[in-house]
C-alpha cells in the first residue's frame, strides 16, 4: 500500500513484535480495516498522510481484517474501521469510523508530543519568568517548525497578555482557530483573563479586605479579592469568596459569582476534590 517506513502491514505473526513490543519505542496506531468497508477506504489515505507528516513520531500498523479475522476477533474488533493507539504495550485510546483529519490530529496530539512541544514548554516558562522577547523568539521558531500546531496561537495570546495587557489578549483569544473554541486550555485562559481584568486598577488586598469588613455587601471588593486569590493560586479562597458573592448578589457583574466559580473550575481542569466540593455547594445554593 505504501513504501513509507512509518506504515507497515501487520499480521498475526508479527503483531506482538510490531505493535506490542514496538509501542515501547514509539506509539503504534493500529488501523483495523477491510477492502469492502467504504469508510475504511476514506480513512486510509488520511492516516497514511498523517504518518508521513508526523515523520516517525508514531507507527501506523494496518490490519486487513478479511485476511486476519482471528486477530481482529482476538482484539475485540466489532466494527470497521477501528483505530487503536498502543503505548508501552497497552491500548490507550481508540476511535471508530472515518473521522475528519482535524479530529484525528486532536486524537493523536493527546498522546503524541508534537515536534514543537519542547519549544512551547520553553516559551511558557519564558512568559512566566517575564522573558518576553525570548518567548517571542521561541514561538516564532515553533511556528516555523510546526505551522499546523494550534497550541502556538494559544501561547501567543498569553504572550500578548503579558506584553499588551488583558484587553488586547481578550480580543486575540476570540481570533483563535475554530478548532480551539471549546478546548479546556482556552477555557482556562479565558478564566485567567477574566480575573486579570478584574484586577486592573483594583485596590491592594489590605484595602479590599478592609472594605469588605466594613461593608459585607461590597460585591466589588469581594469579587476583586477572589480575583487576587486566583492570581496567587489560592483557588479554595477564591471559590469561597465567589460562592458567597453568588449567594448574596446574583446581579453583580451579570452573575459574576457563579460565572467566576465556573471559570475557576476550568482553571483546575474541571476535576478534583476542590472542584467536586464547590460544584456541589454551588448547586445547593442555586437549587
Amino acid at each position: 500500500m505504501t513504501d513509507s517506513p512509518h506504515v507497515v502491514t501487520v499480521t498475526a505473526e508479527n503483531f506482538q513484535s510490531v505493535v506490542i513490543e514496538g509501542s515501547y519505542e514509539r506509539p503504534v496506531l493500529v488501523d483495523f480495516w477491510a477492502d469492502w468497508c467504504a469508510p475504511c477506504r476514506m480513512l486510509m489515505p488520511l492516516l497514511t498522510g498523517l504518518a508521513e507528516r508526523y515523520d516517525g513520531r508514531f507507527l501506523l500498523a494496518k490490519v486487513n481484517t478479511e485476511e486476519e479475522q482471528a486477530l481482529a476477533a482476538q482484539f475485540g474488533v466489532r466494527s470497521l474501521p477501528t483505530v487503536r493507539l498502543y503505548k508501552d504495550g497497552q491500548p490507550v485510546d481508540e476511535f471508530m469510523g472515518a473521522l475528519p483529519e482535524g479530529e484525528i490530529r486532536e486524537f493523536l496530539d493527546r498522546h503524541i508530543p508534537r515536534a514543537s512541544s519542547g519549544l512551547l514548554d520553553q516559551a511558557r516558562a519564558s512568559i512566566a519568568e517575564g522573558a518576553l522577547e525570548q518567548a517571542a523568539a521561541q514561538l516564532e521558531q515553533a511556528r516555523a517548525e510546526d505551522p499546523e500546531n494550534n497550541r502556538i496561537a494559544l501561547l501567543e495570546v498569553e504572550l500578548r497578555a503579558a506584553r499588551a495587557g488583558v484587553t488586547e489578549a481578550e480580543a486575540a483569544i476570540d481570533r483563535l482557530p475554530i478548532e480551539l473554541a471549546n478546548d479546556p486550555e482556552v477555557n482556562a485562559l479565558r478564566g485567567r483573563l477574566r480575573f486579570a481584568a478584574a484586577l486592573v486598577d483594583a485596590a491592594d488586598e489590605a484595602t479590599l479586605r478592609a472594605r469588605l469588613e466594613a461593608d459585607a455587601t461590597d460585591s466589588e471588593a469581594r469579587y476583586q479579592l477572589a480575583a487576587r486569590a486566583v492570581s496567587q493560586g489560592d483557588h479554595a479562597t477564591a471559590l469561597e469568596l465567589l460562592l458567597e458573592l453568588m449567594k448574596r448578589d446574583r446581579g453583580y457583574g451579570e452573575d459574576a459569582g457563579r460565572k467566576g466559580m465556573l471559570a475557576v473550575f476550568d482553571l483546575l481542569g474541571g476535576d478534583g476534590d476542590l472542584v467536586a466540593r464547590y460544584r456541589a455547594k454551588m448547586m445547593t445554593a442555586l437549587y
